[in-house]
């Protein structure tokens, strides 16, 4: 079959072009609706689909194993300039490849007579009740594929993208670049989708780029979530280092797949198979991110690193959770980075704090998330909390409480409380070694224990950034409550005099609060919590690297590939990266280097009462 010389791009210097009649396979299908777009760019077909289809969308659809949906294939077809008449050839292909998937090969004519466009073609003499058949049964093939494609949809976040999986609670996790809607993922999330969306369609059609992808729980639905909706700045950071990178006279360019493992992480295996079957046709060369310091990320690590994907880590603090994989002693877990200040570096810095006197401390732990996995974070504390030689010198023996938060912490914390007026010593300080989504009913625990009239100070790790500073336990004149826990400087920290690094800081706030393609973030999201600036800065360890590898590379025309990003990550020594938490390296092991320049110990509550008096 010829094509209508109308059609731009489509006839090939041969004067045919890609012919539907001799599609026999998915694959072909997909090839032949590239071989349409005749040279144009994807930005300039999803300029002709007057915005019905993003050129992110475009590129994802043509370049997945997977027969494009129906709903694609009638915005892209009038995009590529074919009449109706014959888009509907296309459209009956298409129908014929959705009955039948995988054509045997040999079977070409079988498509012909499908389409009624063969050599032969339709006898002009077949009975009217034949047609009326044949048209009853398009009717109702029509009507069971619909079906299909709504039942598809209701298990795919509302979308055609079989990567994108409706799970528990209605909740979206999976793989995607924006261009399924802003909403997968959440409401509280569509400004910062939006701004994915939009910047991965101008980086696609603008040349030589690669793929990063950013995988964290990204919402707080599930009831044994331990975030507490951070993940809206996190991504927010992340996305802003990328706008950063791609405005820059560098290449290549950088393309951000989001991952959601879902808000107890739950999901992570479905996340990185997703993010493993795209390494090497979407040039996936390194991912940042990874989420919190429990098990399941630890397990997402080490599959990732298998597939010797390089990763850096942007909030996981437990000490070991490193390329030395000795946060759990299962091996080494190679290619991975982190830019988060270790449990050990906050521990350090509070035990010069709380000075020379006596102390009696008591020590309340968790092990296991609400999920029954291992707690890394937890875990670690509570190993710095005895083997730090100037916080384990006060710990009561007497006084060491653990809790299963699927126990229902709010039932036990006040009867742990309680316990420290039952006893013969003052309990005067607490090393709280559990999530701050506990920390509010311990607070609240503490200001109604019998002797709540005694001064107490706790003691804990930099997830407590994101207890809210007015929270009412804090604020007992009858019931003095010190809130100590050490983590990067606060904005107003950041921003004064004595950083020298505060015009790196104060650009990525101008950075992020401008405009985002049509999108603005909220300049709150920088006090709220650490975790847009950590966020940025994963982001930004893995581009510097990425830069480097182009630059020390085998010419410009060749792409950096994931082991030459890797190479490059564990080479950024003497303060190589410029982050909005100042100037820093990544040491062999992949830790963050001069984490003693920004380790800051932070006050809660009422001012640090005094110790007893007595010195060691």
């Amino acid at each position: 079959m010829k094509l209508p010389g109308g059609w731009p791009g489509a006839r090939s210097k041969q004067g045919e072009g890609p012919d539907p009649l001799r599609v026999r396979n998915q694959k072909q299908f997909r090839d032949a609706l590239n071989q349409l777009r005749g040279g144009k760019s994807y930005k300039a077909i999803a300029a002709a689909s007057k915005g019905e289809l993003p050129s992110t969308t475009i590129y994802t659809v043509l370049t997945k194993d997977a027969l494009p949906a129906q709903e694609f294939v009638v915005k892209y077809l009038p995009a590529c300039g074919l009449s109706e008449a014959d888009q509907k050839v296309w459209l009956r292909c298409w129908e014929a490849l959705s009955n039948q998937p995988v054509a045997p090969a040999g079977r070409g004519r079988r498509w012909q007579g499908l389409l009624g466009g063969g050599r032969r073609g339709l006898r002009t003499g077949l009975a009217a009740g034949i047609v009326l058949l044949l048209v009853a049964a398009a009717i109702v093939a029509w009507q069971v594929h619909k079906g299909n494609v709504d039942h598809f949809k209701s298990r795919h976040c509302g979308t055609s993208n079989p990567d994108l999986v409706t799970g528990k609670d209605r909740e979206c996790t999976g793989v995607t670049d924006g261009s399924d809607g802003s909403a997968v993922f959440g409401d509280d999330l569509k400004p910062v989708m939006e701004a994915i969306a939009a910047e991965n369609s101008d980086v696609t059609d603008g040349g030589d780029y690669v793929t990063f992808a950013f995988l964290t729980p990204l919402s707080s639905t599930d009831a044994n979530a331990l975030t507490v909706g951070q993940y809206v700045a996190e991504l927010e950071g992340a996305y802003t280092a990328v706008e950063e990178e791609n405005k820059k006279d560098s290449r290549p360019k950088i393309r951000l797949l989001v991952a959601s493992m879902g808000s107890s992480e739950r999901a992570w295996k479905t996340a990185v198979d997703q993010l493993k079957a795209r390494k090497d046709a979407e040039h996936l060369v390194a991912v940042a991110g990874l989420g919190l310091s429990q098990q399941e990320t630890v397990d997402a690590a080490r599959e990732l690193s298998k597939a010797d994907l390089p990763m850096v880590g942007d909030v996981i603090t437990a000490d070991g959770f490193d390329a030395t994989g000795a946060v759990d002693g299962k091996g080494p877990i190679n290619g991975l980075a982190r830019v988060a200040l270790s449990n050990t570096d906050q521990l350090t810095a509070i035990s010069k704090t709380l000075g020379s006197g006596r102390r009696t401390a008591a020590l309340i732990s968790t092990k296991v998330t609400p999920n029954g996995t291992r707690d890394l974070y937890t875990e670690s504390l509570q190993h710095g909390f005895r083997t730090i030689a100037d916080l384990k010198k006060h710990l009561d023996a007497n006084s060491d409480f653990a809790f299963d938060p699927r126990g229902g912490p709010g039932a036990i914390l006040p009867t742990i409380s309680q316990n420290f007026c039952n006893t013969s010593k003052t309990i005067d300080t607490v090393y709280y070694a559990a999530r701050v989504k506990y920390l509010p009913q311990f607070l609240d625990a503490l200001a109604q224990r019998s002797c709540h009239a005694q001064p107490i100070t706790v003691v804990t790790g930099s997830d407590a950034a994101a207890l809210d500073p007015k929270t009412e336990a804090l604020h007992h004149a009858d019931a003095p409550i010190t809130v100590l826990y050490a983590s990067f400087p606060d904005a107003a920290q950041f921003r004064g005099p004595d950083n020298p690094d505060r015009g790196l800081y104060n650009a990525f706030v101008k950075n992020f609060t401008a405009p985002h393609h049509d999108q603005q973030f909220p300049a709150q999201h920088l006090t709220s919590s650490y975790w847009a600036i950590v966020a940025h800065d994963a982001v930004l360890t893995a581009a510097t690297a990425l830069h480097n590898a182009a630059a020390h590379g085998d010419g410009p025309t060749n792409l950096p590939n994931r082991y030459a990003v890797r190479n490059e990550l564990y080479a950024l020594r003497n303060n190589a990266v410029a982050g909005a938490s100042g100037h820093f390296g990544i040491d062999a092991n992949g830790n963050r280097t001069r984490t003693d320049t920004v380790t800051t110990v932070h006050r809660l509550g009422q001012a640090l009462p005094r110790t007893t008096g007595h010195t060691d």
